[in-house]
């Protein structure tokens, strides 16, 4: 099977008779099964997935199909999927099965996706790599030594390695930017409450926003207008109308805008030489196209890091108290008694990375230090909004490279859990200040790896985001 880039090269193939949704969910499932070592899927869902082909291709044939007919989707291993398993890439859930599925999955189902299978994640998605899942390492298909970023990594190669056209990651502090980043593919985190929670397991519920990874900006824009919009299952949902991404970024051909760009970033002395003038160039580019590019003073950056730290690991803390072995997961077989099988079912159950942030969390939030860390953490998130709502009251756009660097090698952070939290210098600021942003491929560093571009933009303006991302990936083709 060709590797497809865009759904429109599917949707053209499959109305001139030259393709079946049928034949393409096979050609998946047989480069799936080709590429397993880089352990991106955990699970496919072979017979689930064949039989909604079937059914797509009768919708096509009576020429009642949705939207996404023909578009096959992975999801990451923390969106539920009725009658299918999830777990989160923990030993805590294995084995699960969900009872219902997450509203995005709904919504993808609606307009005739289809769902290939569950990708692996760090677990709970608590991590920058994709090294802590229960279940192994995810490999960068662009060179299997290195990672592929997380904690959506399995989400990002299945993309990447063309395993299927669009994964669905969940975006913390990074965790589908940065991959994306690592993967050379497009990645985007909506404005918080633009696409519902409901049926993501939960890391730090005033973070977490699920969005789509895909080849193209045509294809993150129609997924994303799938996915959006109120649900009354989540009550942090916005209600806020949907625009028509998909349509809209077809119509903006020479508007121009105003962007700013952090001088810390670009100054910044972890930032890899080769990544610095890479994104100079594109500044200088989008000068001559008739943007306006201006520097911006925003020193803050030493800070957010920690604050997002402090204020994840708290509702972290709170959001994974549920599984103790009694209410949810994992049952250690080794304990005698109550508070033997509280203790051993999360020892056992959970993995050191887990185990850390959960400490970490239950710290800051004790008695003791709660208003040293956790109350303070939350000032300084307010005054990081206001100070980004000032620059988006002058500005339509943030610039920044999407990470400091590209991949790593596996193993090469793993003993040092702060260099690998730095790994969110640039991507965490989105996530605090509740605002989208996206990352898209911007070039390779010497040693053949791919590093995105970040744009950020103010809360619900997807739409200019989309816009100026496809531009830019027009250009630098």
């Amino acid at each position: 099977m060709k590797e497809y880039t865009s759904l429109s090269e599917i949707q053209t193939e499959l109305l001139s008779g030259d393709l079946s949704c049928e034949q393409l969910v096979k050609g998946y499932l047989s480069r799936i099964s080709e590429r397993k070592n880089l352990n991106a899927f955990l699970e496919t869902f072979d017979q689930s997935a064949i039989e909604r082909a079937k059914e797509v291709d009768s919708k096509i044939t009576a020429k009642t199909a949705g939207k996404l007919a023909g578009m096959v989707i992975g999801i990451k291993d923390n969106i539920v999927y009725k009658g299918h398993k999830v777990s989160a890439s923990s030993k805590m859930l294995e084995n699960f099965e969900s009872l219902f599925s997450a509203t995005v999955v709904e919504k993808l189902l609606e307009e005739d996706a289809i769902i290939i299978g569950r990708l692996n994640c760090d677990e709970f998605a608590m991590g920058s790599s994709t090294e802590n899942s229960a279940f192994g390492v995810t490999h960068n298909a662009e060179n299997e030594a290195f990672v592929p970023g997380g904690s959506s990594g399995g989400s990002a190669v299945a993309v990447q390695a063309g395993l299927c056209l669009v994964a669905l990651g969940s975006d913390t502090g990074g965790s589908i930017r940065q991959p994306a980043s690592y993967c050379g593919v497009v990645g985007i985190k909506p404005t918080y409450g633009r696409v519902s929670r409901n049926g993501l397991i939960a890391f730090a519920s005033s973070f977490d926003q699920i969005g789509p990874f895909t080849k193209s900006v045509d294809d993150a824009a129609l997924v994303l207008e799938v996915i959006s919009g109120h649900d009354k299952m989540d009550s942090t949902s916005s209600s806020k109308a949907v625009p028509s991404y998909s349509q809209s970024i077809q119509e903006k051909e020479n508007k121009k805008y105003k962007i700013a760009y952090i001088k810390d970033c670009l100054q910044h002395q972890g930032l890899n030489e080769e990544v610095r003038q890479t994104v100079n160039n594109e500044i200088e580019r989008l000068k001559k196209e008739g943007h306006i590019v201006e520097p911006i003073s925003f020193p803050f950056l030493d800070y957010m890091v920690p604050t997002y730290y402090v204020l994840t690991t708290a509702e972290a803390s709170s959001n994974l108290a549920r599984y103790d072995g009694v209410h949810f997961g994992y049952r250690s077989p080794n304990a005698s008694n109550l508070e033997e099988t509280y203790v051993y079912s999360r020892s056992e159950g959970f993995g050191a990375e887990v185990k850390r942030r959960i400490m970490l969390g239950t710290y800051v939030l004790s008695a003791g230090y709660y208003d040293a860390y956790y109350a303070k953490a939350q000032k300084v998130r307010r005054i990081l909004r206001d100070k980004t709502k000032a620059i988006f009251a002058e500005f339509d756009f943030i610039l920044s490279p999407t990470t400091t660097n590209s991949a790593f090698k596996i193993g090469e952070k793993s003993d040092d859990p702060i260099e690998m939290y730095l790994e969110d210098i640039f991507t965490v600021q989105a996530n605090l200040v509740g605002m989208p942003a996206i990352s898209i491929p911007i070039g390779k560093t010497s040693n053949n790896m791919p590093f995105g571009l970040q744009l950020m933009a103010d809360a619900f303006e997807e739409e200019k985001l989309l816009d100026i991302s496809k531009k830019i990936m027009n250009s630098t083709k």
